[in-house]
């Protein structure tokens, strides 16, 4: 009995195969992200500012890719960033980022 249990299990089990043959890779430093009940969207660029805005002219950020998520991704997404810079955090201490 316990072992059709553990086959049954193993059965259920999905596998991943990351193919990355046809792969891009972007830097980006600056991220935004909006949302709908249908999908959430992250808009990635970069921004050649340096820190040195003034205020009086708006930050110009070079947007390079956006991704578009089903709400579940997105979640999933949430959850492996958390741990991934918990981590991060544990080993490097803790990142200062503004309130946006």
């Amino acid at each position: 009995m316990a072992d059709e249990f553990d086959n049954a299990t193993e059965r259920r089990k999905s596998r991943v195969e990351w193919k990355t043959d046809k792969m891009q890779t972007a830097f980006a430093n600056v991220v935004n992200i909006q949302g709908t009940r249908e999908q959430i969207e992250l808009f990635y660029g970069i921004s050649h500012g340096l820190g040195l805005e003034t205020g009086e002219t708006p930050l110009q950020v070079d947007v390079s890719n956006r991704m578009i998520l089903t709400p579940y991704a997105a979640k999933r997404m949430h959850q492996l960033l958390t741990g991934v810079l918990r981590e991060y955090e544990s080993r490097h201490g803790t990142l200062k980022v503004e309130d946006t």
